[in-house]
């Protein structure tokens, strides 16, 4: 036998299962060494249950992952009702003050509809522009008619000035008759107050523009904004342990000339700021328990997730000391180098996902505590919701972790991982294509069609229609001002259509489906085996209740200690009882 084995040099003397009932004092100390690290990577490919039963250890990363869900999840509820409310308050806040201080404004443009039922809404004379102007004067001044409890910035509740400022090029004179122009394209801003003390309660804005050191012209401007502000207090936010909420509404209404087309179109933006509340007093006890509350639950969160933080990157960094000492045993010991594949088997991306989620909820849950305790803007909750929006749905993401490890739901995990690069190299091929179908007709079919009108919408047109929807819609929409642009775009959408609904997704799902049949093939004939998994082999129940496995624990403090931060003292070890095995043998 040893004449065998001397003329394999790769051939590793791996130990059977039979090895294990041999007494460690009948071994040689070279295969004392392998017993103790196939038992250290065993353990370390287990799964919690299997750990518990191994060591008896509290599994303390399941407790805290079970712990993070159920309060991240119930923070995400209560934030996301409470950003409901604030933007359907603050949606509804401006299409009220559309209604009060824009001209032309009428009911048929609050309901999204597709195709659109009305067109931009937009000014094309010079009376129409100083009419807006003037027209939402009117409705700053007469704030107190309005049914709406707004009131004017000023502490005292007087109007604060309206501020007009003007985009205008430097110089901007078009002389059509004759083709002719004089242009600067350095743009200039011109700004001015206008006053409840100057004009009184109606405004004749081009009276007053005269009067100002302002020189409007319409073939240079660009774009003006009318800027203002109001306050109001918010009821529906109280119950019974919270309090009305206090808003500032900076409002701006702008007119845009950009296109220079001969129309400037209107639109009205207003910027929610939450303020400190001076209400009524038989609230502050009350609000003070709710916020006191919801501060409790933030801080439970982020402790929590930077518990999980730790737990999981000293999980990785023992996995990579791990990982370092088997490169060197397999070295040292059979002369073979761990694959790649082995080696990447001991970065475990769940925990990776983990780590992740629990910095952005970190992040989000930082930015909520701050929202609920100080004035904030809109921009902070959007901010706020993407943290902890993509944390949670990660969170949710690793319950497949614990899901993996039954044989029945496993199976979506392994048909993932196993299709993976092929559907990447797959959709490289179909991404190629798709951009060469989305730059094609954004270019030609761009001006005669309301869904390629930019590159965004082109995209999200193909992709509907891969999906199967809105197919006549899309084929009715067309504009048959040209006959060659309208043959080309049923050439071209059927080309399209047939392509990717016939071809390239029936390839994708073969993809996935040759995946999943493999893996029903390993589950009955077995999973190919690596030089690393041939090593560890298996462990039975029996092996994980005998205590073998808790041999090798140290339940002292220090132990504990030692193992937790001076891993790659295993290496050392190794080292050491490699070097021995080395001079016996040649001595021999």
């Amino acid at each position: 036998m040893e004449n065998s084995t001397a003329q394999d040099p790769n051939c590793i003397n791996y130990m059977t299962d039979s090895d294990h009932e041999k007494s460690e004092l009948e071994l040689p100390p070279d295969l004392v060494t392998e017993d103790k690290m196939r038992r250290r990577l065993q353990f370390f490919f287990m799964n919690p249950i299997e750990k518990w039963h191994a060591k008896r250890r509290f599994p303390y990363k399941f407790i805290v992952q079970v712990v993070k869900i159920v309060l991240v999840t119930m923070q995400l509820c209560l934030f996301a009702s409470s950003r409901y409310n604030h933007v359907s308050y603050t949606w509804d806040n401006r299409i009220t003050f559309s209604h009060l201080f824009l001209k032309g404004w009428d009911t048929t443009r609050e309901v999204n509809s597709y195709p659109p039922s009305v067109g931009p809404l937009a000014i094309y004379t010079e009376k129409d522009f100083f009419d807006t102007i003037d027209y939402a004067y009117k409705g700053y001044s007469s704030l107190s008619t309005s049914v709406g409890s707004y009131s004017y910035a000023n502490e005292d509740n007087t109007p604060v000035d309206m501020v007009f400022c003007l985009y205008q090029y430097k110089e901007g004179i078009i002389y059509g008759f004759n083709e002719s122009y004089i242009f600067n394209n350095e743009i200039i801003e011109s700004c001015m107050n206008i006053s409840r003390h100057q004009v009184g309660d109606v405004l004749d804005s081009e009276t007053f523009m005269k009067a100002e050191p302002v020189n409007l012209s319409f073939s240079a401007l660009v774009r003006a904004d009318l800027m203002f502000s109001l306050k109001t207090v918010n009821f529906r936010a109280a119950s019974k342990i919270s309090a009305p909420n206090c808003y500032r509404f900076d409002i701006t209404i702008s007119f845009s000339n950009d296109n220079h087309d001969g129309q400037i179109t209107l639109d009205l933006d207003a910027d929610a700021t939450r303020l400190m509340c001076k209400g009524d007093t038989k609230y502050i006890t009350d609000n003070e328990i709710a916020n006191f509350m919801r501060s409790l639950l933030n801080y439970l969160v982020i402790t929590t997730c930077v518990i999980s933080f730790i737990l999981c990157a000293r999980a990785v960094w023992r996995a990579q000391q791990l990982k370092n000492a088997t490169v060197r045993f397999f070295a040292e010991h059979f002369d073979k180098k761990l694959t790649m594949h082995d080696r990447h088997k001991f970065l475990n991306m769940w925990y990776i996902m983990i780590i992740v989620n629990d910095i952005l909820i970190v992040m989000g849950s930082a930015i909520k505590e701050q929202i609920e305790s100080v004035e904030f803007t809109s921009d902070q909750w959007n901010i706020c919701s993407l943290f902890l929006g993509i944390g949670n749905m990660l969170v949710w993401f690793g319950v497949l972790r614990y899901l993996g490890f039954f044989k029945t739901y496993n199976v979506v995990i392994l048909t993932l991982q196993k299709s993976a690069p092929q559907v990447a190299r797959f959709l490289i091929c179909a991404v190629l294509i798709y951009a060469g179908f989305t730059f094609c007709g954004w270019l030609i079919l761009g001006p005669y069609h309301l869904k390629f009108r930019s590159l965004s919408t082109t995209s999200e047109c193909l992709f509907s229609l891969i999906n199967g929807d809105d197919m006549f819609a899309t084929f009715s929409i067309m504009s048959n001002k040209s006959l060659l642009l309208w043959w080309f775009c049923r050439i071209y959408l059927y080309s399209f259509i047939s392509l990717y609904i016939y071809v390239i997704l029936s390839l994708f799902i073969a993809v996935i489906m040759d995946a999943y049949e493999t893996i029903k093939l390993y589950y009955s004939e077995g999973f190919p085996k690596s030089d690393l998994d041939m090593f560890i082999g298996s462990t039975n129940w029996d092996e994980l209740s005998n205590g073998m496995f808790r041999s090798d624990s140290n339940d002292s403090l220090g132990g504990r200690i030692k193992d937790l931060c001076c891993y790659s003292g295993i290496n050392a070890k190794y080292r050491t009882l490699s070097g021995k095995r080395f001079k016996r043998n040649a001595s021999v």
